[in-house]
């Protein structure tokens, strides 16, 4: 009521504040998938160009859309889908105050009808999962879903899809970009990749010493744009590290196609050398997921008797399977079937949960710590 009166009774029009659009606006902090979470910079200026980039000029929004984000305002990739892109393109926002559950979303999508929808994977496949067991194949007035956060599996595209008819756009952003810079445009979505690059941001593929590499090769995937944050708050090494002149960092390994999509390979810090050849987790935990049994998993490695790393997985299953040793190796030839022999995980660990961040990403580093305080590998060497 207050909050209705203030409005019936406010000026007709807003008298901006005095600012530079160079200005210190905001500071978003990372979410922490590899430590303490840092405190990103943003200026003024950075909401409009990302909105403009993003919203506007690659997803279309419209001043009818209803916009629903699974992730909350506190995290980058919310705070673009349920705040500034409504208010820039006139549109309409739901605001869920409760945990992203699939009973409240599904929930919030019934009784809202939202247009465009907003999730990240592991809400998606929590999502699919609810949807299967209730027979349901409907999102009402969606037209359109988005994904970011973390690599969107084919699998899970292709099931979406099948069952509501509807293609998810993944992409890739980030707290320091501000939003998505790299996604699957409607229309022209390869599914699988991570889309082509957001107009207004320009990227690039370099090696260990910075030349740029070719497509097919993969790098460190290095980006320009003008929504790119100032820094790090109080982080003077780590901001050289990561903020390069004009371009940025992203510490992640991808590689470019002919076509200009983007394919994901992991986090630079994640990569495992097994037999001296790359093992990314993520292209490992793509397959088990594919697995029936398999809700949802995490892979990292652990040091054998001789010291060498290995790949091992935390798994967690859908409801009405049971833990079982063979399971386990049903899942380790699963892997061995769809890929190369020595990306198998040598161990299988059954968890009720696995670590995320609280937006929804895997803490590796906390899975790299348990694996090692467990001893996984113990008594193991090949």
């Amino acid at each position: 009521n207050d909050f209705a009166s203030h409005l019936a009774n406010a000026d007709a029009e807003l008298t901006p504040a005095d600012t530079h659009r160079d200005d210190m606006a905001f500071w978003l902090y990372s979410s922490g998938t590899t430590g303490k979470p840092k405190a990103a910079v943003h200026l003024q200026h950075d909401m409009l160009y990302a909105a403009d980039a993003y919203a506007v000029a690659t997803l279309g929004l419209r001043a009818d859309d209803v916009s629903f984000s699974v992730a909350k305002l506190f995290f980058a990739y919310g705070l673009g889908n349920g705040l500034y892109f409504p208010l820039r393109t006139g549109g309409t926002t739901v605001l869920l105050p409760e945990r992203p559950t699939p009973e409240h979303v599904f929930d919030v999508i019934d009784r809202f009808q939202p247009t465009v929808f907003y999730s990240v994977p592991t809400s998606y496949v929590a999502l699919l999962h609810h949807a299967e067991k209730q027979g349901r194949t409907s999102l009402g007035r969606v037209r359109m879903c988005v994904s970011a956060g973390e690599t969107l599996p084919r699998h899970l595209f292709e099931k979406w899809r099948e069952r509501f008819g509807l293609e998810i756009l993944d992409g890739i952003g980030s707290t320091e970009i501000l939003h998505i810079f790299i996604a699957n445009p409607p229309g022209a979505v390869r599914p699988g990749s991570t889309g082509r690059v957001v107009p207004g941001y320009e990227a690039k593929i370099v090696d260990d010493e910075g030349v740029e590499l070719p497509p097919g090769q993969v790098g460190t995937l290095m980006i320009r744009g003008d929504s790119i944050a100032a820094g790090y708050w109080n982080q003077h090494e780590t901001t050289k590290r990561t903020f390069c002149g004009e371009w940025i960092n992203t510490h992640d390994k991808f590689m470019v196609d002919h076509d200009g999509y983007f394919w994901y390979s992991g986090r630079a810090d994640d990569m495992l050398k097994v037999s001296g050849q790359a093992v990314w987790p993520s292209e490992v935990e793509a397959i088990i997921q594919q697995h029936p049994a398999v809700l949802e998993c995490g892979v990292t490695g652990a040091a054998d008797d001789e010291g060498l790393l290995k790949p091992v997985a935390f798994v967690v299953l859908k409801d009405g399977q049971t833990q079982s040793p063979e399971l386990a190796a049903e899942i380790q030839q699963f892997v061995k079937t769809h890929t190369a022999p020595h990306k198998y995980p040598r161990a299988v660990v059954f968890v009720d949960v696995l670590p995320k961040t609280a937006t929804g990403k895997i803490k590796r580093f906390e899975l790299r710590h348990r694996a090692a305080v467990d001893g996984l590998l113990r008594g193991r060497s090949r």
